[in-house]
């Protein structure tokens, strides 16, 4: 059936509601559903009432409903045996890996800002595990949060340490190939971190210089800390790698609350975006209806 065909007979059986009975329907009777336009990558436990708690059931779930990809900020601290259990599935099912956390994050005091050697070293090291990671589980992008600000220091100096310990992460991860994305974080729920907005990971970006070190646009922290969402992803076009979603107010699924998901999604995919979109928030909705809920959202904002 084409993409169009479904979401119109969908849409004339009654809407979102009849939507979520028959994405519920498929998965009942291991039918897979048409695959999603865009590379959204759902995260475990987002759908755990209908697939239960084991990881492998739940990424089975997922490319049933046409997903594409999975993010797990986690997988850096599962067994190598579930990291290689996950890996397999996601090739055997055709879903691409998304981000992990590479590193620990400082939430309260700083780390990179303040270019002690040994948090330096702390996290070179990390990225270094990460490689071996990013290896075990097809994946090629890794979060790194840059830390809480150092109130000691003026902020041309600390971007300047920010920057040096991105350059030395970025010559460990060029020749795998691999790429670390900044995620600028905002004010309200992350007070105090060092990067925040889209123009600020840009300029770390640009003085990194390499193709390894990209930005981690989330829709959500952007829309709170600065909005002017699209012109914002214009600008830095050239530096983004990766993006994550989560509505405002809330941060749970598209439809929620007030950004204009379909719009930003149409714009992206114009502007010629292949990559991945993390699914970085909660389902506004508890059990199974919570889940065809957030199923029909996303089918409605992957319609342009």
């Amino acid at each position: 059936m084409k993409r169009r065909d479904f979401i119109q007979k969908s849409a004339l059986a009654g809407g979102a509601a009849t939507i979520g009975f028959t994405a519920s329907a498929k998965a009942a009777s291991s039918s897979v559903a048409e695959p999603f336009r865009m590379k959204y990558a759902p995260h475990l436990g987002m759908f755990k009432n209908h697939a239960g708690e084991d990881p492998i059931d739940q990424l089975n779930f997922m490319a049933d409903q046409g997903f594409k990809a999975f993010e797990d900020n986690g997988m850096k601290g599962r067994d190598v045996a579930v990291q290689e259990a996950m890996a397999k599935t996601m090739q055997d099912r055709g879903l691409d890996m998304g981000v992990f956390v590479a590193h620990k994050i400082y939430w309260k005091e700083p780390n990179l800002t303040n270019g002690d050697e040994s948090l330096r070293e702390e996290f070179l090291t990390s990225i270094k595990e990460s490689v071996e990671v990013a290896k075990r589980v097809n994946a090629t992008w890794m979060t790194v949060v840059t830390g809480h600000v150092d109130l000691r220091k003026n902020m041309g100096f600390q971007t300047a340490n920010v920057v040096e310990s991105l350059k030395q992460a970025s010559a460990i991860l060029e020749p795998h190939n691999l790429t670390m994305v900044l995620e600028p974080l905002n004010f309200r729920n992350h007070p105090g971190q060092f990067l925040s907005e889209i123009p600020q990971a840009y300029l770390v970006c640009k003085a990194v210089d390499s193709p390894a070190c990209k930005i981690l646009f989330d829709i959500y922290h952007q829309q709170i800390q600065e909005g002017n969402i699209i012109p914002n992803i214009d600008d830095a076009w050239d530096k983004i790698g990766y993006f994550q979603i989560g509505d405002n107010p809330g941060r749970k699924e598209p439809t929620t609350g007030e950004i204009n998901y379909l719009n930003i999604f149409k714009h992206i995919s114009e502007k010629g975006f292949e990559g991945i979109l993390g699914m970085e928030h909660g389902n506004s909705q508890d059990g199974k209806e919570g889940e065809m809920k957030l199923l029909a959202a996303y089918r409605t904002v992957d319609n342009f």
